[in-house]
């Protein structure tokens, strides 16, 4: 009996550190601060964040806010990551914000080094423009979520390429690689019951085949001018741009209203 419990111990012993040690190398990126989630929603999203964010080596970090103070929405998102620290690989390192400002309902995303470079300016206004919808019907986990997750596999991409490119759609390639298929099978089957050498020379009497009649007409030339009208609406809902934060760190941009 004393055996058997030696061995229970020895086989589960090893697995007591390793559980607490991932529970510590979990880290709040969650910054709930206007309250829009719940418990549970708050720790299936940090949980989610942490996963990915160490695959990427990037921190994928939620900031809400009711922003009482009325700043800025990319101010209050640079401060934030400059008094914060925040960064997976070291303080003040790689890390993408997603800011809500409740107050004037306007969302900003920022990517900090590594993010700055695989989560361009470009790259965020993609994102932004997916989970808008969402944020605008209040789904705030569901747009959480979808950031979090575009953000991972955006940073999959070489910096310069358009992740949103149908070349790289998975559904693409299997119908292409399909037709690609079907095409070479269908030439090999047309091939395969020989070549036809009959053709219009065959049966055509040269000597006495020629042309009949040959007639140009030329009827009229119309030349329409049309003014074009220059578009002087600026509007949008939002755009890219980046900035340095005043803590010197430099990142990628994206704010719009929601």
């Amino acid at each position: 009996m004393a055996t058997l419990i030696l061995l229970v111990i020895t086989l589960v012993s090893p697995l007591i550190p390793m559980s607490v040690v991932s529970a510590a190398d979990s880290k709040n990126l969650i910054y709930d601060e206007a309250n829009l989630l719940n418990e549970q929603e708050k720790s299936e999203l940090n949980a989610l964040a942490n996963e990915y964010g160490a695959e990427r080596q990037t921190d994928f970090v939620i900031l809400t806010t009711n922003n009482t103070e009325n700043q800025d929405v990319q101010l209050l998102t640079e401060d934030f990551y400059d008094e914060h620290a925040l960064g997976y690989d070291k303080a003040h390192g790689n890390a993408v914000i997603l800011t809500m400002d409740m107050n004037n309902r306007e969302v900003y995303l920022a990517g900090f080094y590594k993010a700055e470079d695989y989560l361009d300016s470009g790259r965020l206004d993609k994102i932004r423009n997916k989970i808008t919808p969402d944020l605008t019907e209040g789904n705030y986990k569901l747009a959480f979520e979808k950031y979090i997750n575009l953000s991972y596999k955006y940073m999959g991409y070489k910096p310069g390429v358009n992740p949103d490119n149908i070349l790289f759609n998975i559904w693409f390639q299997l119908i292409a690689s399909v037709a690609i298929g079907g095409i070479a099978v269908g030439v090999m089957a047309y091939r395969s019951g020989g070549r036809v050498t009959v053709n219009r020379a065959t049966y055509e009497d040269s000597s006495t085949s020629s042309v009949i009649d040959r007639q140009d007409r030329y009827i009229r030339t119309t030349v329409t001018k049309r003014k074009i009208e220059k578009n002087n609406n600026n509007g949008g809902g939002g755009g890219g741009g980046g900035g340095t934060s005043r803590g010197g760190h430099s990142h990628s941009g994206s704010r719009g209203s929601f």
